[in-house]
């Protein structure tokens, strides 16, 4: 993926007037359009997963699919499901896994969501995909609105919203993962601060970083976009509400001490259960392209460890392209992603994080929109890439 320098400087901030500072609660035309192909994308993928589950059921030789709750509730689910339904220390000895799951990795606030919300819905599985649901679609048109301030016109809005929603891994955003909650908060807070209101900018940053670490990333990024932007002694004073969204992970952190006597409990579990401890960018990328192509693991393993090592490769040259534009808040949210991924012993859930690298699409959008072939050839490509990686999901194979 390459930005010519008409599309760099497309997007490169240009001293514009002070923005207002309400964020617009009605709907317009480019909301309901952005919210038609939202629910259009996940009609598709509800087809792919009823296909699934009728094509490659577990047992070969059976002839009923799979229940619904088993094809959609794969990998990951399993962890906030039993977070949400147990909690992350149960008294109770058979809510206690045989071999500990290192459950503690995982942040509070997608689980905390799913137990308010289940005694409304009865079952947890249905929950999860109601609250990726709701919140998929306030992303969304959160996503357009933050694609028209960078690129002006409907259209644009529509473009960088499709393409996130057919994007090789955007069936993470359907399914009971929190990349659509943390997108439901990451995406306004990032509005809130174009528009200097840095209270809540900073209290939806904070709900970020319950649900995922990835939220301090975020709060970086306010910090460098407020250093950059603050204008008068009024804005100054705003300054301290960037520190709130560090409380929730320094609470978490608290309530794991309490438990464990381990302030870093999460991050140690990380290790243990992901193998997430530090090691040198070119030990990782050593380490992923022997496990692509090194023929020590099955060929499905294989072609993920392939994808990792494609999308770390594309969000460096996504940093790059926002350093050269000179947009640093962005650059600076990115980075931080990729030195957190890019530092373990090797890279793992790379391709799902490009979901949360809103600049990459915006970059995309500005680039698809030159000219059809463009438009076309980036959507050759990452339609079967997304069916593939969907198909893959559902029917219980890694997809990243």
């Amino acid at each position: 993926m390459t930005l010519l320098d008409r599309d760099v400087r497309a997007i490169r901030p240009t001293a514009p007037p002070p923005p207002p500072r309400r964020i617009r609660p009605r709907l317009d035309a480019g909301d309901r359009d952005v919210l038609t192909l939202y629910l259009f994308t996940r009609v598709a993928l509800l087809l792919t997963a009823y296909c699934t589950a009728w094509l490659f059921p577990r047992d070969p030789e059976a002839h009923r699919p799979g229940t619904f709750a088993a094809v959609v509730g794969q990998w990951d689910w399993s962890h906030y499901l039993h977070i949400a339904r147990d909690g992350y220390f149960p008294d109770d000895p058979a809510a206690r896994p045989a071999e500990w799951d290192n459950r503690e990795a995982f942040f509070p606030g997608f689980p905390v969501l799913l137990r308010a919300l289940q005694p409304l819905v009865r079952d947890w599985t249905a929950t999860g995909l109601l609250v990726s649901l709701v919140a998929g679609a306030v992303a969304c048109v959160a996503l357009g609105r933050v694609a028209r301030l960078d690129l002006p016109g409907l259209a644009e809005g529509r473009r960088t919203v499709l393409l996130l929603l057919v994007s090789p891994c955007a069936v993470f955003l359907a399914v009971g993962y929190t990349e659509s909650l943390f997108l439901a908060f990451a995406l306004p807070a990032w509005l809130a601060a174009r528009r200097h209101d840095w209270r809540l900018a900073a209290l939806l940053t904070a709900g970020a970083t319950t649900v995922r670490v990835s939220g301090l990333f975020l709060a970086a990024a306010l910090v460098v976009h407020f250093a950059l932007t603050a204008r008068a002694r009024g804005e100054l004073r705003r300054l301290p509400w960037l520190a709130l969204p560090a409380l929730p992970p320094v609470l978490y952190s608290g309530y794991l001490y309490a438990h464990t006597g381990d302030v870093m409990a999460w991050k140690h579990a990380q290790e243990r259960g992901w193998y997430r401890a530090f090691h040198t960018p070119w030990d990782a990328w050593g380490t992923t392209w022997d496990a692509a192509f090194g023929h020590g693991y099955t060929t499905p393993y294989a072609l993920m460890w392939q994808a990792e090592l494609v999308a770390m490769a594309v969000g460096l040259v996504t940093v790059a392209l926002l350093v050269r534009a000179r947009r640093w808040p962005e650059a600076v949210y990115v980075a931080l992603s990729l030195w957190a991924l890019g530092t373990s012993y090797w890279y793992m859930s790379v391709p799902r994080a490009t979901l949360l690298w809103w600049p990459l699409w915006t970059g995309l959008a500005a680039w698809t929109a030159r000219g059809p072939r463009r438009s076309a050839g980036w959507l050759c490509l990452s339609v079967p890439l997304s069916v593939v990686l969907a198909v893959t999901f559902f029917s219980g194979r890694w997809a990243g």
